[in-house]
């Protein structure tokens, strides 16, 4: 019996992300680890910080009766509260327990917001360069993916998602730091941003909710800082997790915050955790609470993804490849050259730029996969010496390609 057609048609897509991962998996095993440089996947290399690891084992061996059994859908009461106290001291607003949902990751607190606000043929807005697998979750609720431009630098740009918005767009996502171009959205931009979600509101009647992807928040340079969101707009949402602040993506615990201020707060916050259930989470990983609630203010060392940063920085002008600085996160933007050999049926410059590397034991993402056709995105939570061990590889790439301008 054939499998959906949705289903067929997502793995026909894919994932940009996923294809260049695993073909690093056949690349290692038939030329050897040592000659692939593998900038593919977010999958953070540093281990996580001490506390959390003093934090598990103590969990890992508490002997009390119903350590490992179900509780309530929305998580254990101490976690949300130590969540609660976290959204309030990062986005200035006074969260509370009942305002927090513990979630299987910053990918099911999206899917978890979206089957609860999301009718057949509702739109959500994203902007582009967006995460990936963005349009496969508003999928998975029968909504709609709508696409606004970013500005120069790829910040936002308020105007051009006023342009997109209709009175089925239910919700917008902003993710900051951004994956993949790394950039914070300032201040200045999240309240302009409000300003026409409020507008658009009072035209309409249908407030969108802003959603806050940010589990990037704790990784940032320079003196940069990550602005609130929720005491920008009332309806707005957080959804976040510890796999890239604590290093643990494979734990799977992240949390959703409401906006105190949210019309209809007890209703969502319901929903919320209805959805939890019915969508077959049932509730957040048990021991991962317990360990991330007595170890959440430590920190990745990230001084080293800025020195890694730099040095792949370092690499790419070398070989005289252009790329977004990034201010947050663990990936370069980088605007793909063109060939003199003509494009193949289908293919963009960032795809066969991405395959030419790929050739010589590089591999990245190509643009495409991120909404945004012409560049291509480099992780740099990798090893130091696949960084420096790359800069061959994308020099000898580049003799065959050129800026146009």
């Amino acid at each position: 019996m054939p499998i959906a057609a949705a289903m067929k048609a997502g793995l026909e897509r894919g994932s940009w992300i996923r294809k260049m991962f695993e073909a690093g998996i056949e690349l290692k095993a038939r030329l050897g680890a040592d000659a692939v440089f593998d900038f593919s996947l977010g999958n953070p290399d540093l281990e996580p910080p001490r506390e959390f690891l003093d934090a598990l084992k103590a969990a890992a061996t508490a002997d009390e009766p119903g350590t490992h059994a179900y509780m309530t859908n929305a998580g254990y009461a101490f976690a949300r509260a130590a969540m609660a106290q976290k959204v309030a001291s990062e986005h200035g607003v006074p969260t509370s327990t009942d305002d927090v949902v513990m979630t299987v990751g910053a990918a099911g607190a999206l899917n978890v917001i979206l089957h609860t606000v999301l009718n057949p043929g509702d739109e959500v807005v994203v902007v582009r360069p967006y995460f990936a697998e963005y349009s496969a979750y508003v999928e998975n609720h029968g909504g709609v993916l709508v696409v606004a431009d970013s500005a120069p630098g790829f910040s936002l740009d308020p105007a051009a998602v006023a342009r997109v918005l209709s009175p089925r767009t239910a919700a917008i996502i902003v993710n900051s730091p951004n994956n993949p171009t790394g950039r914070v959205y300032p201040r200045a931009d999240i309240e302009a941003l409000a300003a026409v979600l409020s507008a658009h509101a009072s035209r309409c009647g249908r407030a969108p909710y802003l959603v806050v992807d940010e589990p990037y928040r704790d990784i940032v340079y320079d003196g940069v800082a990550v602005p609130p969101v929720l005491s920008a707009y009332p309806d707005s949402l957080v959804a976040s997790s510890f796999s890239k602040t604590l290093s643990i993506p494979g734990e799977r615990l992240g949390y959703i915050a409401v906006n105190p201020a949210c019309a209809d707060k007890a209703l969502l916050v319901a929903g919320l955790v209805a959805s939890n259930r019915v969508l077959g989470f049932v509730n957040a990983p048990a021991l991962m609470q317990r360990a991330v609630t007595a170890s959440w203010r430590a920190k990745a060392d990230v001084s080293r993804y800025a020195r890694r940063r730099d040095m792949l920085s370092s690499v790419l002008e070398g070989a005289g490849i252009r790329f977004a600085r990034p201010e947050g996160a663990f990936y370069l933007f980088c605007e793909a050259p063109t060939s003199a050999t003509p494009l193949k049926p289908g293919e963009t410059a960032d795809i066969a730029f991405a395959m030419a590397l790929k050739d010589r034991g590089v591999l990245s993402v190509p643009g495409v996969g991120f909404g945004y056709p012409g560049w291509f995105r480099l992780c740099y939570c990798v090893p130091e010496a696949t960084i420096e061990g790359s800069r061959a590889a994308f020099a000898s790439t580049m003799e065959s390609f050129e800026y146009c301008a």
